[in-house]
């Protein structure tokens, strides 16, 4: 399985997966149901909210672009609408949506977001 899916604000939006053992971990886990994550707005640049259990991380220095979706700290997933240079984890990539629509579709404030296989 090389893609999952986020379901945010009535919309779909394929991720392609990083190949690292945290998005296999993430994968697996997805393969027992779909993630529901409460995520909120951090520093104008991404949404973050916690996973129910801690992945395995493979952090390295990057700097984000909208679209990415990363782990940090092993147990929060977060969702790039804007850049931020840190020590991340990559898990994936949001294919088919500008930063612009991105933005849009994450919408202000607080969402849930829920990750899927499909």
């Amino acid at each position: 399985m090389d893609r999952f899916y986020l379901h945010v604000n009535g919309q779909t939006l394929p991720v392609a997966a990083a190949r690292n053992s945290s998005s296999d971990a993430l994968i697996a886990l997805l393969a027992e149901g779909d993630v529901a994550v409460d995520a909120h707005d951090y520093g104008s640049f991404e949404k973050v909210g916690s996973l129910p259990q801690s992945l395995p991380t493979n952090d390295e220095q990057i700097t984000t672009e909208p679209g990415d979706v990363v782990l940090y700290q092993g147990d929060q997933i977060t969702v790039y609408y804007g850049t931020n240079s840190w020590s991340l984890t990559r898990l994936g990539k949001v294919e088919g949506a500008s930063a612009e629509e991105l933005k849009q579709i994450l919408g202000d404030g607080n969402v849930e977001m829920r990750l899927s296989l499909e």
